[in-house]
């Protein structure tokens, strides 16, 4: 991961490199991952997991009161700030050479896109179809914002973590009130 920047992305990076860094001969590398490739899936799955994990206890400690929009998009954006390297991978990779590492990235966006429709779905009570549109936009917002911390000072940080909290509210405002709409649309159509 110290290998990994801006400049440098994963596909550029040699199996001596990787393993000179991690202070073992390359020979050893293969007893742990067949190819470069199998590492950078396994960094990509546990990138996901980790932060999937980390906002799922940031939505319980809402229990206690609080935002939950804020505590989660603090949470990933400390994600960002703490694991730079890491997320840059996910983003480069989304759109990068290899189609198994764009299917990686892609599956784990849709984790985070399925847990936020169950959690709209179970916890606010919105239609699945509504969910998932507002879980869509909400992901989208926020990895975006993530990715435009990559290089921004902490002031920065700051700026753009309010700003993203500020949007994703207007997602939720908006899909709050379209639930309204629908469900009075459909309490008057009723004879």
């Amino acid at each position: 991961m110290n290998q990994l920047s801006a400049e440098t992305g994963f596909s550029s990076l040699s199996l001596r490199e990787v393993a000179r860094e991690a202070h073992i001969a390359p020979t050893s590398f293969y007893r742990h991952f067949r190819n470069m490739d199998e590492l950078g899936l396994t960094l990509v799955d546990e990138c996901g997991l980790t932060l999937r994990q980390l906002l799922r206890q940031a939505r319980q400690q809402i229990n206690n009161g609080g935002s939950i929009i804020r505590v989660s998009v603090e949470t990933f954006m400390q994600y960002v700030a703490s694991n730079t390297a890491i997320f840059r991978l996910l983003l480069q990779e989304r759109t990068g050479c290899s189609r198994e590492f764009r299917y990686a990235v892609a599956r784990e966006l849709e984790h985070f896109k399925a847990e936020l429709e169950d959690y709209l779905i179970n916890e606010q009570e919105f239609s699945a179809s509504l969910a998932q549109l507002q879980s869509d936009a909400i992901v989208k917002i926020v990895f975006s914002s993530g990715a435009d911390c990559f290089d921004a000072s902490s002031s920065e940080r700051k700026q753009i973590t309010e700003a993203t909290i500020q949007q994703v509210r207007l997602v939720a405002r908006g899909a709050e009130s379209t639930r309204r709409s629908l469900t009075q649309s459909c309490s008057q159509n009723k004879p």
